[in-house]
């Protein structure tokens, strides 16, 4: 007879393999049309807000790893705030001016910049970042990332612009603003100044010289033919020379060498002396550094003197000691060059080219100078050695090309001048990982003012007037009026309109009795235009608020958004912009090597979403320590689809055993649950609180392990194991099958609420095939809540004993297996011998044989244990053939079957279910 139809085998329409390439952006479409985003803020309105606030991907090129990572983990908690208790809207943003859009127009022919104007040129700039804005939006959609995608912050709309205006005005009013010619980072291929943040280092081959200056002026300190010895790896910036520095408290050896007397410092003489080849030097007097200031040199190309001055900057780390300082090419050299008056030369325009006031070089590129240059100190007798070597050198980010100290006329924000208030504010903010409060620290406190001016077109001009004495104009008056012409008509207005026309209708000035007002023509960094966001939009957005709780972004951008947001927050309103700061690292390849295009190890976040789905990308976010660089490669994508597969299996299992369970009719209280079924409800309840934990740390890869491991252990290697007889065996109503039915409805909308955050598209699929639950998605339900029970302690103790015991029990079953031709448990009877403690526990246990899934389970003393029982970790265990014959409905071995006529294959158990249950079908 067959009895196929008195089992209640799973049923379930939710199919074993996801399909997520084809199911996702069906199920985007979806939520686009029920406005879910919307919904979701509608449902936790009045709740407390929490503000993750997105630092603005740059408008340019299809998405990347490195975005997926970002965008995906942003999401991870704005999802999971959502659902602990949070009203969390979420507003993504795009930064949109600077170079690279520029360089993208031209380089693509798209316009041709010496036919149109500044503002035509912007124009276009404009048109070229909305439509990559509309491009990379529709590839953050497809991560399933949720959020205000309708209204994003732009950095180029009018109200932005405006409100970055004001920051700017502040910042003026409070005296923070100010024009001076410094040495900046300048880079010749992009013709404009640089910040910080903008520079990257490469290896680059220099020159290494040195070179000797000739005492002209000995002050009755030196006998007047001695030669101070600089050094040097850039030659080319020797006809910008005008001083020497030493240290006021090092010393320095006169050193006489066949005939001739070099100065250097004393604690580098003995490697100049095998560097120079000197034989026999001797030194002929010492002095400190403090002695030589005053003294002056010959410059060794030009009929001028160079100055020796002291500076505190000079070391003994490399080089001579004696430092060659050129105030217009170098941050330390202006600084000491100010204190003595000296001359801020910079014979170098914007192209890097030598002016006329280089003679012999002038119209040389500064770098194909530096052979010209050293071929004249050698004709002049000056060159003491010339060397190569490979050095970390600072490039511009943008061309990867070389950058150079040059001073300008530059617009700088005085850092120095709040420096104390933006360390304190570091020192009050939360860091993830706590070593970012120490880097922030430190270039805080190490950095230079901010050049916040740029030689560019596309960007937000800088809102200063100029009188006719060529004085700036900077108050309140003219500050509020263009903020307000950049509300109503945008910045290009700035470029449309002469200055008489951008200042307020009748404005007079002082500085311009005749009416004559010119404007200024750079624009602002555009770390100012991000990095005022908390301003343009934390401020301008009444759904917002400032501070924000979190800024989430990759490690450069402690150089960058971080330093820029905090820098422009604290300098307007004394406060960081952020209460917590996280960040990621980056995305690497499989063996570690950062991705090109040239290596062919780039892997393509739409490529993945059209083989594996969004959910996997999502899943591998959440797989990775993110705070470290982190690895991706197909063969790891395939190791998480690999777990990916096992939690889907987990919910269709579940949603399986579930197809006749209605929780509003058939829920079992926890107190009439049997001890294995409360035991699994408290593991359940460990990993919520475990799970929410980790979710409020943002330790995402806690999420992933906990749940897998739960899926994989708790879930697959026992509980639905040892269930499986009594959900497909039992009648429908059995008490313990609904005990067991209730732990997996328990289970299952626990698991996909606990998982929504990441793997959301699955989530939203297995929900809407539960049946009995309330809300019509998961992303519109709260997490799990832990739950308090009764004697946990107890039984935690007593079945977390068991798992361990189990496991010997399972060692030897499978042992059985390969030696004894035991091909399955239920073919096997296993007798156990325990401590006296452990089998008091055994024997406490109901129908011990179904929780080691074997036809026969006894419980004896170690003492009593026979010489074929095997040892264990914890007990002898002692495999054996079940006696009598296999029923044909369980495929329990039993020595009683046939006791009805009727069923003579059936065990008691099956022919009492088939009998009293299903006699219609028999």
């Amino acid at each position: 007879m067959n009895y196929k139809d008195t089992l209640l085998m799973p049923k379930t329409s939710f199919p074993m393999k996801g399909n997520l390439p084809n199911k996702e952006p069906d199920m985007q479409a979806q939520w686009n049309e029920k406005k879910m985003y919307e919904r979701v803020q509608e449902r936790t309105e009045g709740r407390p807000l929490f503000i993750l606030h997105d630092g603005p991907p740059y408008a340019n090129g299809d998405i990347h790893m490195g975005h997926a990572l970002n965008k995906i983990l942003k999401d991870f908690i704005v999802r999971s705030k959502s659902m602990t208790g949070y009203h969390a809207p979420y507003v993504p943003g795009w930064d949109t001016h600077g170079l690279p859009i520029e360089t993208a127009l031209t380089k693509k022919g798209k316009v041709n910049r010496k036919e149109m104007s500044i503002a035509e040129f912007r124009q276009k700039c404009e048109e070229y970042a909305l439509e990559q804005i509309n491009s990379q939006r529709e590839q953050f959609k497809r991560l399933g990332v949720r959020g205000d995608w309708d209204n994003p912050y732009v950095t180029l709309t009018h109200a932005y612009e405006a409100q970055q205006i004001k920051v700017f005005g502040e910042m003026a009013k409070k005296g923070y603003i100010y024009k001076g010619k410094k040495p900046v980072y300048w880079s010749p291929s992009s013709e404009s100044a640089l910040a910080e943040a903008e520079i990257e280092y490469h290896d680059k081959r220099s020159p290494s010289i040195y070179v000797a200056f000739d005492v002209t002026e000995s002050k009755g300190i030196l006998l007047g033919d001695e030669k101070f010895v600089i050094w040097t790896t850039t030659p080319w910036t020797i006809p910008a020379n005008l001083a020497i520095a030493v240290h006021p408290d090092l010393d320095y050896a006169v050193v006489e060498v066949q005939e001739e007397k070099f100065i250097v410092a004393e604690g580098l003489l003995e490697e100049l002396t095998q560097k120079f080849e000197w034989e026999n030097p001797k030194v002929t007097a010492t002095y400190k550094g403090k002695e030589l200031e005053g003294i002056k040199t010959k410059h060794p190309l030009y009929d001028r003197e160079s100055l020796v001055i002291l500076g505190d900057h000079v070391t003994l780390d490399a080089g001579t000691g004696c430092v060659h300082t050129a105030p217009g090419h170098g941050e330390d050299d202006y600084i000491v060059g100010q204190r003595y008056n000296l001359d801020v030369l910079c014979p170098v325009d914007d192209k890097g080219v030598f002016t006329e006031e280089a003679p012999m070089f002038e119209g040389l590129f500064y770098d194909t100078a530096n052979k010209p240059i050293t071929e004249k100190l050698e004709e002049a007798g000056k060159l003491l050695k010339l060397d190569f070597f490979t050095h970390s050198y600072p490039h511009d980010w943008r061309t990867k090309k070389p950058v150079i100290f040059r001073a300008t006329a530059q617009w700088f924000a005085s850092i120095k001048d709040f420096r104390e208030d933006l360390l304190r504010e570091v020192e009050a903010v939360e860091w993830l990982p706590k070593w970012g409060e120490t880097r922030l620290y430190n270039m805080v406190r190490d950095r230079g003012d901010w050049c916040i001016s740029r030689q560019r077109a596309w960007g937000v001009p800088i809102p200063i007037f100029y009188g006719e004495d060529n004085q700036p104009i900077i108050i309140d008056e003219t500050i509020s009026h263009v903020s307000e012409l950049f509300r109503q008509h945008g910045s290009n207005i700035w470029f449309e309109k002469e200055a008489k026309d951008l200042l307020p209708e009748g404005f007079t000035s002082e500085q311009s009795p005749n009416g004559h007002f010119t404007k200024e023509t750079d624009i602002m960094d555009v770390w100012f235009d991000s990095g005022s966001s908390h301003q343009a939009v934390l401020e301008e957005r009444e759904d917002l608020q400032r501070p924000a709780d979190v800024y989430l972004e990759g490690s450069d951008q402690y150089r960058g958004w971080f330093n820029s947001s905090l820098s422009t927050a604290v300098a307007v309103t004394g406060k960081a912009p952020f209460k917590s700061v996280v960040s990621h690292g980056f995305t690497l390849d499989g063996k570690g090597k950062k991705m090109s295009k040239s290596l062919g190890n780039v892997i393509v976040p739409n490529k993945v979403m059209k083989q594996l789905g969004a959910d996997i990308l999502r899943l591998w976010v959440s797989s990775v320590d993110y705070q470290a660089d982190v690895r991706v490669s197909d063969d790891i994508l395939k190791q998480v689809a690999e777990a990916y597969r096992k939690i889907r299996n987990t919910f269709r299992f579940l949603l399986g055993n579930l197809n006749d369970f209605h929780p509003e009719m058939n829920t079992v209280s926890y107190e009439e649950l049997s001890g294995v079924n409360q035991y699994m409800l408290v593991k359940l309840n460990e990993l919520v609180k475990e799970v929410r934990e980790a979710y409020d740390n943002y330790q995402f890869s806690a999420v992933y392990h906990k749940v897998h491991n739960f899926c994989s252990i708790e879930l697959s290697s026992f509980f639905m194991d040892i269930s499986k007889d009594t959900l497909y065996l039992k009648h429908e109503d059995h008490q313990e099958r609904r005990g067991i039915q209730t732990v997996m409805f328990e289970t299952l909308t626990s698991l996909v609420r606990l998982m929504s955050p990441i793997i959301t598209h699955t989530a939203e699929e297995v929900w809407n095939n539960i049946e009995g639950v309330d809300a019509e998605a998961a992303q519109l339900t709260d997490m799990p809540e832990v739950q308090s029970y009764q004697g946990v302690d107890t039984l935690v103790k007593k079945w977390d004993r068991f798992m361990v015991l189990r496991d010997d029990v399972l060692k030897a079953l499978e042992d059985a297996r390969n030696e004894e031709g035991i091909k399955k448990n239920l073919h096997a009877s296993v007798e156990v011998f325990a401590s006296s403690e452990d089998k008091e526990l055994l024997d406490s246990l109901e129908d011990l044989k179904k929780l080691f899934i074997t036809s026969g389970a006894v419980v004896s003393l170690k003492e009593n244990a026979p010489a074929e029982a095997r040892t264990y970790e914890e007990m002898l265990v002692k495999v054996s053939r079940a006696e009598g014959e296999t029923c044909e409905r369980c495929w329990v071995a039993s020595t009683e079957l046939g006791k009805d006529p009727e069923h003579p294959g059936l065990c008691p158990e099956c022919t009492d279910t088939v009998v009293n249950y299903y006699p219609h079908l028999v």
